[in-house]
């Protein structure tokens, strides 16, 4: 039960879930659109998956086969013909599936029934490229790679419209002042929260560079490390922020001026160099009662959303 790569696409990778306790080390992006696109093909919300970045793969199908696609909106073919995202649909073998540029958002997700039988390291199938781990030999996918399949019953879902979350070009984060928001002086800190920032060419699965206005930040280069998490905003001496995403470090020496809240991380998966980004001001209560109402929101259509989220 196999799958060809025909084109691997710019950067295309399984994933699955994190690996709890080195949280650094993997998993999906976008994790809720990893478990929209599971949901789909009646698997779990963490079976490995592939996450397809900017472009996407060019498969062959060798046996019959349901998959499901969610995430970042590209245009997607099966022989020739449109593939509807948040459907299930279903390959014969000899097809081919190919996913085009994402035209909003950042990473396309791609699921198969039963799931992708993966190199599990570490707890987790996810794909952590810095250290070659997981995943399809711990790499991105190349062409004439193989991939291979789980057994599985073939079921067909379609995710209500109420739960597919909209992709663009602008979004907006909720964020918490962090540990050394008092360094940003006089009105810094208020323009943190009140600028439309643009995601630079600097992005990537570790972090994102907001271009916009300069802020003081008066730490002289010359803080300790301290824990970051993904979500961070760190100020660097140059002014310019530094947003960290799902493959972060676990420590930095930048002051961290703000935190985006946990019921929003998941979006950072599907920022890209030219989106626009606003921090709204969140108090850390106001955070775990958007976190609360979100897995209450999410938790009619997924389960487990407390893991995804």
């Amino acid at each position: 039960m196999t799958i060809t790569v025909l084109k691997p696409g710019l950067q295309t990778t399984i994933q699955s879930s994190p690996r709890i306790g080195l949280r650094h080390q993997g998993g999906a992006a976008d994790p809720l659109s990893l478990a929209l696109a599971n949901r789909l093909v009646a698997n779990v919300w963490d079976a490995a998956a592939l996450e397809a970045t900017l472009l996407g793969p060019t498969l062959r199908f060798g046996v019959p086969c349901a998959f499901g696609i969610a995430g970042a909106i590209a245009a997607v073919t099966l022989n020739g013909k449109s593939v509807a995202f948040h459907e299930t649909c279903f390959a014969a073998a000899g097809d081919e599936l190919a996913i085009g540029a994402a035209e909003t958002g950042a990473r396309t997700y791609i699921a198969f029934a039963g799931g992708l039988d993966a190199a599990k390291v570490l707890g987790s199938h996810s794909t952590y490229l810095l250290a070659s781990l997981g995943g399809h030999e711990g790499r991105a996918l190349e062409s004439g790679d193989t991939l291979q399949l789980k057994p599985a019953v073939t079921e067909k879902h379609s995710t209500p419209d109420v739960f597919r979350p909209p992709m663009s070009s602008s979004w907006a984060l909720r964020a918490c002042a962090s540990f050394e928001a008092e360094q940003l002086p006089g009105d810094a800190l208020e323009t943190l929260f009140e600028t439309n920032w643009v995601v630079g060419r600097r992005a990537d699965r570790m972090g994102l560079q907001l271009d916009g206005p300069r802020l003081d930040i008066s730490s002289s280069g010359r803080m300790p490390s301290a824990a970051v998490f993904p979500g961070t905003v760190q100020c660097p001496e140059g002014g310019l922020p530094y947003l960290l995403s799902v493959d972060a470090g676990t420590v930095g020496g930048y002051p961290r001026v703000a935190q985006v809240i946990r019921a929003d991380r998941h979006v950072l998966g599907q920022l890209k160099p030219g989106d626009h980004v606003r921090l709204l001001r969140r108090e850390q209560q106001e955070a775990a009662d958007d976190l609360r109402a979100k897995l209450d929101y999410w938790g009619e259509w997924l389960g487990d959303v407390e893991q995804v989220i």
